[in-house]
């Protein structure tokens, strides 16, 4: 919250005040600032509301410098990210959320079509820092370590770099060149990366390099194993190994007839994935209810789009000339058992989905480590690990896996790094209280329906491996930009300055904002109530001493 306290003191007592008379003012108005909800919802802790303010104040180029601070794949986010932020979006109440990920995208591609490049350093600061693994978290990381004037160095078992970006995500929902385009930029800042390079003894490499800390970020490439009877194993393959083929350049046969086993994102793009290679019929298996299925509705939604069935409580239980599955129910509790009845489905080829883990088992060598299944015990706030120096993030430790979530470990981890080679504490602010829907008087904004991304229709998506979703023009981003509320922060719209009856309303210029003359403010809260983003409050005034709290 910001107060400017020097506008609160030595306030007159209205009743006396020389040629004034009336009440006494029991409270007064306040500015403040609050945390927009789609800033508090971004794993990645983008300062979304500020970035959109640039782009409707017709500066891309200083919304796109306000993205990356925090960000540094704007156009690949603005294709593959949840975007929880959108979900959290006040606007969602009045008509439809601000579409922040098209937004998003448009600064992104935008960027690589200008060739907007990042400044280096001016300084170095001596130390260097090793980052094993180039996905999303540790690119992020080594990312802002660069920025900051650390040396360091990325090493990746993989051919080429993006992790799970390049080899999970298919290429229709993110380009390959666009995953290029914004890692150079890394390049560019001096990171070096080191691909085909697989760390087997974390502290050897540590030692040898003379690296002060490090930065694990390997990703969960590993399937989990199920034991399914099978006469032909040949017909079975997992998912992970699937994409990374397809991703990698490969072709392979898998007939006709596909079913995937498994309920996830991963499932889904292994079964669309899989039509676009030829498979006239694609089933997804699931044990569970679609409301129980962790996937994305907007990836199953898809899917089902182009072709995609999906078989609701089975599961597989053999795979011989055809598919045996056991039909499941819900118990009381919503779990799935089995009732002992089986149907038989036809598949030339069956891909398992069914998660995935992280290999971290060269790590487990190292004294003190602490582990959870595949993952690494990390302290929450610092992400480092019990063995100083050594921090970890993304998919090697507890968390939800996705890429943002990843890019947000790296930022996190990256401010820890830079405070632990320093000697200092790692305190970090408290954040403002987030500006609700209720707060809001929406009297200054219209009823203006959000702009839509272009799509292929299913057809032309499953005949190649073209990107299915296109960009917003410039029009319609600047207009996705203007549909922000501007939550919890002064936007200048002058409604304080035009409402106040005792013209105690000070305009202090275009991106100053306002600030009160308490000795004509009466309190009578007029400002306050018309306020569209509730950048107001009225508090109990403090030359009356305690009073019964502050009114909101």
């Amino acid at each position: 919250m910001a107060v400017d306290h020097r506008d609160i003191t030595a306030l007159p007592d209205l009743a006396t005040e020389a040629g004034r008379a009336g009440p006494v003012r029991v409270r007064m108005p306040i500015y403040v600032d609050l945390l927009p909800p789609c800033n508090a919802g971004c794993p990645a802790g983008e300062n979304i509301q500020e970035w959109l303010r640039l782009i409707k104040a017709g500066e891309p180029e200083q919304a796109w410098r306000q993205l990356v601070q925090d960000n540094p794949f704007p156009a690949i986010h603005g294709r593959v990210c949840y975007h929880p932020c959108e979900t959290d979006c006040n606007r969602a109440e009045l008509d439809a959320a601000v579409s922040i990920h098209g937004v998003e995208r448009y600064l992104g591609d935008l960027a690589i079509e200008r060739g907007w490049a990042l400044d280096r350093p001016a300084t170095s600061t001596g130390h260097r820092v090793l980052v094993v693994g180039a996905g999303p978290s540790g690119l992020s990381a080594a990312y802002h370590l660069a920025r900051v004037g650390h040396e360091v160095e990325i090493r990746d078992s993989s051919p080429e770099v993006g992790g799970m970006m390049r080899y999970g995500i298919p290429e229709y929902r993110l380009p390959r060149h666009v995953v290029d385009a914004e890692v150079d930029r890394l390049r560019a800042l001096g990171v070096r990366i080191r691909t085909g390079h697989t760390v087997t003894d974390l502290l050897t490499e540590q030692r040898e390099g003379g690296f002060d800390a490090v930065f694990v970020a390997v990703g969960a490439h590993l399937s989990k194993k199920v034991d399914i009877p099978s006469r032909d194993a040949t017909r079975i393959v997992d998912a992970v190994s699937f994409l990374r083929g397809v991703a990698s350049g490969q072709s392979p046969i898998i007939g006709r007839k596909v079913a995937v086993y498994g309920g996830g994102n991963t499932a889904m793009d292994a079964a669309r994935t899989a039509r676009r290679l030829g498979a006239a019929e694609t089933l997804v298996v699931y044990r569970r209810t679609a409301e129980q299925m962790p996937a994305h509705a907007e990836e199953r939604e898809d899917a089902e789009r182009e072709g995609v069935t999906m078989s609701w409580l089975r599961t597989i239980t053999a795979v011989d000339d055809d598919l045996t599955v056991e039909v499941m129910e819900l118990d009381d509790d919503g779990k799935a058992r089995g009732t002992g009845r089986f149907e038989r489905l036809e598949a030339d080829t069956v891909i398992l989905a069914l998660g995935q883990e992280a290999d971290t088992r060269f790590l487990q060598q190292i004294p003190g480590m602490r582990f959870e299944g595949d993952v690494v015990q990390v302290d929450p706030q610092t992400l480092m690990t019990d063995v100083p120096g050594i921090f970890a993030g993304g998919d090697a430790v507890p968390s939800e896996r996705t890429v943002t979530i990843g890019v947000g470990h790296g930022k996190r981890a990256a401010r820890s790094i830079d405070a632990w080679l320093a000697g200092r504490p790692d305190v970090r602010p408290d954040k403002h209280k987030i500006a609700t829907y209720d707060q809001l008087h929406l009297w200054y904004f219209g009823d203006h329906r959000r702009r839509h991304q272009p799509e292929l229709d299913p057809d032309a998506r499953v005949a190649a491996f073209a990107e299915v979703v296109g960009g917003l023009s410039e029009q319609q981003a600047d207009f996705e930009a203007r549909r922000c509320l501007s939550c919890g922060n002064c936007f200048e719209c002058d409604g304080c300055l035009g409402s106040c009856p005792e013209d105690a309303v000070i305009k202090l210029g275009q991106g100053h904002r306002y600030r009160y003359d308490y000795t004509r403010c009466t309190g009578c809260g007029t400002c306050y109530e018309q306020c569209p983003v509730h950048a107001i409050e009225m508090v109990d005034d403090p030359t009356l001493g305690a009073g019964s709290g502050r009114i909101r």
